[in-house]
């Protein structure tokens, strides 16, 4: 069998990329789905794939050293190796992210708190991520920049949640001890929850800035 051309070698990476944003997705999708469910069975499917995102992280990154060890790229090549090094972070920890939504499917009994919308998070989470990965595969820079502004909106509504947790707190009356440990629990889960949330979206946001810089040379998204 003749031997892959250097070209050939970065398509393959960008499609297997894209091949694990699609898997990391699909684990997002699932936690919701089992936090929103309580279906606990889903939440373990979950949580026990992570090995295998683990795996393709490895591979992936091993992809990468090879490129940069063998080939010695430069300018644009270089640049999307490295970038592309960068986002399979972003997506193994959007893929830890879920598993941690598949435990708190399996550690919750109850919603206390119903005008905090998660489920409406989690679809636009869903959404960042998704088109964060058009941009990379597409490499269009005005769709990074978009993401970056959409990530304020979804940071606002990670407050406007704490901020409904915390008057329904304030508000509330308990008496027993083992209550108001319940409600610790309760209140100390969601918030996590939510801010795990905002943490996909920074990954969607990383990873259209690695992809602006990838393709215009340009750090403006980078932090």
């Amino acid at each position: 069998m003749a031997r892959k051309s250097y070209q050939e070698q970065l398509a393959e990476l960008r499609e297997d990329i894209l091949y694990m944003s699609e898997v990391v997705m699909e684990r997002l999708r699932m936690g919701l789905d089992a936090l929103e469910q309580k279906n606990e069975d889903l939440a373990r499917e979950v949580i026990e794939g992570d090995g295998e995102i683990n795996r393709m992280y490895l591979d992936l990154e091993q992809e990468c050293i090879d490129l940069l060890a063998l080939q010695q790229p430069v300018a644009s090549d270089l640049r999307f190796i490295a970038a592309s090094f960068k986002i399979i972070t972003d997506l193994e920890r959007i893929g830890d992210l879920a598993v941690n939504l598949g435990e708190y499917t399996l550690d919750a009994t109850r919603d206390l708190f119903p005008d905090v919308d998660v489920q409406s998070m989690g679809e636009i989470t869903l959404e960042m991520v998704e088109d964060a990965m058009n941009a990379y595969d597409t490499e269009n820079t005005d769709r990074c920049r978009e993401l970056a502004d959409r990530d304020d909106d979804l940071d606002e509504l990670a407050e406007r949640a704490s901020e409904i947790v915390v008057r329904d707190l304030i508000e509330r009356e308990l008496e027993a001890a083992d209550e108001v440990e319940q409600l610790l629990q309760d209140v100390s889960r969601l918030l996590l929850t939510v801010r795990d949330l905002e943490r996909v979206g920074d990954h969607a946001v990383n990873i259209a800035a690695r992809t602006l810089y990838m393709v215009e040379n340009d750090d403006e998204l980078i932090y």
